[in-house]
C-alpha cells in the first residue's frame, strides 16, 4: 500500500505538515507507504488548453506534474491538504490537480482520495467540497472521517488548539487504509468494476 500526499501549504512548518504528520503516524502504524510533495511554495502554472495532452500522455510543460503522474499511477491513494485563500483552495494546489488529473490518462478507478483544508476562521467546508471533486469525477472513493476534514489555526501550530480537527485526521486516515486495503483485497477476487466508454452531451444545439 502506498499513499501520494500533496501538501498545499508554502509553510514547511504550518498547520497543513502539523495535520498531515497525524495522517502519516496512522500510515506507519498500518505499514503504508507515503509518499509528501509540497506544492505551495513551487511555480505551478496553470492549464494553457493547449491540447498537447490530448495525443500524449502527460503535460507539455515540464515541471513536476508528469512525475507525480507516475507516482499517483502507483500509488492505492491520494490525499490533499491545502489552506483556504479567499474561500479556496491555495491557487498552486488547484493548478497541480487540474493538469495532474487532466493530463494524466491512467486509470484511477478505485483509487482512494481524502482531502482536509486549513483555516484561521471559515471558508474549509468550500474548500473541502473543491478537492473533493477531482476526486469523484475520477471514480475515486473519498475517505470520510467523523465530521468535514476541517483543521483550525493561522500561526504556526495553532492547530494544536483543534483537537476535534487532529483526531478527524486520524480517523479518516484509519478508513482510508480499511478502503484501500478492501479495495485491494476485492480487485483480487473479482476484479474492477466494469466501465464503459465515456460519452459526452454537450447542451448546445447547431
Amino acid at each position: 500500500m502506498k499513499v501520494l500526499i500533496i501538501n498545499g501549504s508554502p509553510r514547511k512548518e504550518g498547520n497543513s505538515a502539523r495535520l498531515i504528520k497525524e495522517l502519516t503516524g496512522v500510515f506507519t502504524e498500518e505499514n503504508v507507504d507515503f509518499e509528501e510533495y509540497q506544492v505551495g511554495a513551487k511555480d505551478i502554472r496553470g492549464c494553457m488548453a493547449c491540447g498537447y495532452c490530448y495525443t500524449h500522455d502527460g503535460c507539455v510543460v515540464k515541471d513536476d506534474i508528469n512525475e507525480l503522474a507516475k507516482k499517483l499511477d502507483e500509488s492505492d491513494g491520494m490525499v490533499v491538504v491545502s489552506p483556504v485563500y479567499y474561500g479556496s483552495a491555495n491557487g498552486s494546489v488547484i493548478s497541480l490537480l487540474n493538469r495532474l488529473f487532466y493530463s494524466s490518462h491512467s486509470d484511477k478507478r478505485m483509487k482512494v482520495g481524502a482531502a482536509f483544508a486549513i483555516a484561521r476562521r471559515a471558508g474549509t467546508t468550500a474548500t473541502f467540497d473543491e478537492l473533493n471533486k477531482y476526486f469523484t469525477i475520477n471514480q475515486m472513493p473519498v475517505a470520510s472521517g467523523r465530521y468535514w476534514n476541517n483543521g483550525f489555526g493561522r500561526e504556526k501550530a495553532q492547530i494544536e488548539g483543534d483537537a476535534e480537527g487532529l483526531q478527524n485526521a486520524r480517523i479518516t486516515a484509519r478508513n482510508m487504509v480499511f478502503l484501500m486495503k478492501s479495495i485491494a483485497l476485492g480487485k483480487e477476487a473479482y476484479g474492477l468494476p466494469k466501465t464503459e466508454e465515456t460519452t459526452y452531451t454537450h447542451f448546445i444545439k447547431g
